[in-house]
């Protein structure tokens, strides 16, 4: 089993709505949710004329290889309505595999640590409250120390809507 962490991300419609259903569409008995930090409000980054994102992180413990992940989560969004027109565009979902336990992957189709995850402060700030201490498999640095680095990006923690599945 490896430990995952996944980054969702919604800023169409009932943004909330859509980041419950991915974690239920998520949910099998190859890819199961340990926790999900509460949700965070962020500015879109890139292309700015669009609404704000809703975003979090979740862990699961997982038996699939990371490109069958990859496969899984491409499946689900396009279920749950993303439409992939624009690039960076406004999206009912989005899911990245940020980290995969401490592996190192590059391909055409996946890079893992996701390439960016280390200069978006919506994704360092909930991966933080899950795990502070967790180290980049790459780079060597912690996810706090991470985190310092790009305090100045607008994030609003909307509320405490963490879930923990199992004892950790």
């Amino acid at each position: 089993m490896k430990v995952v962490y996944l980054g969702l991300g919604s800023n169409l419609g009932d943004r909330e709505a859509h980041l419950k259903d991915a974690l239920s569409a998520l949910e099998s008995r190859d890819l199961r949710l340990r926790r999900a930090s509460s949700l965070y409000e962020t500015e879109p980054i890139g292309l700015r004329e669009q609404g704000w994102f809703l975003n979090q992180v979740a862990e699961y413990e997982t038996e699939l290889f990371p490109l069958q992940l990859l496969r899984r989560i491409h499946r689900i969004e396009q279920k749950l309505g993303r439409r992939r027109t624009v690039v960076n565009g406004p999206r009912t979902i989005d899911i990245d595999i940020l980290l995969y336990g401490k592996a190192v992957l590059k391909t055409p189709e996946l890079q893992v640590p996701h390439p960016r995850y280390r200069e978006r402060r919506f994704v360092l700030e909930p991966l933080a409250e899950l795990n502070p201490g967790l180290e980049d498999p790459e780079i060597h640095r912690s996810v706090s120390a991470m985190l310092d680095a790009v305090r100045a990006q607008t994030v609003r923690k909307k509320g405490t809507n963490a879930i923990s599945r199992r004892p950790l």
